[in-house]
């Protein structure tokens, strides 16, 4: 098989993607924000659908040779479930996170999401929104460690709130105007 053909064989992976970013996004701001405690939930949610299935959309990506969404989608993939590994810290021989390390970890994901938001100048205004308020996350939570600020925390909660439901309508919105072959939701 060519490799035209596959990657016209494959189906759109990006609304996976979204779907698994913005549903555990909006999940775990919902604790940052200080609406819901921490829980099993949260990680289950990251390592299945935060982590798996954007990994799963990721490489689906690479396929299609699409390298800003395969390296989006691998990379916030794998960063779900390296939060998870943070929390749960299988290593009982290596220290916890504290926040100086957290915030360097979520200072070098704002930096990586400021580069992938440029890189979304050159598509639609929906996908633009997620990484703009992404990087504005990523970037008031590794604030709030290194100021040790509840209050700047929860308020990048519901920056994280406003990103992941961004980020699901703009799955859905890729969905819905698949299906119907028109613009039903505009991106």
């Amino acid at each position: 098989m060519t490799t035209e053909k596959i990657q016209s064989s494959i189906a759109n992976p990006a609304p996976l993607g979204l779907l698994g970013f913005g549903m555990t996004t909006v999940l775990l701001n919902l604790h940052n924000a200080d609406i819901i405690p921490l829980s099993i939930v949260i990680l289950s949610m990251g390592v299945a659908l935060g982590g798996s299935a954007q990994i799963i959309a990721g490489i689906m990506e690479f396929l299609k040779n699409n390298v800003f969404g395969a390296i989006a989608f691998t990379a916030y993939g794998f960063f779900w479930i390296s939060l998870i590994v943070i929390w749960t810290n299988p290593t009982a021989n290596i220290a916890a996170a504290d926040d100086k390390s957290m915030g360097f970890y979520l200072l070098l994901w704002g930096i990586f999401s400021a580069l992938m938001f440029i890189c979304t100048l050159k598509h639609n205004r929906g996908i633009q929104f997620v990484f703009l308020t992404l990087t504005i996350l990523f970037f008031m939570l590794a604030i709030g460690d290194f100021a040790g600020s509840i209050a700047i925390k929860h308020a990048a909660g519901w920056v994280g709130i406003l990103c992941g439901a961004s980020a699901i309508y703009n799955s859905f919105a890729q969905i819905i105007n698949n299906e119907y072959g028109k613009v039903i939701l505009p991106l």
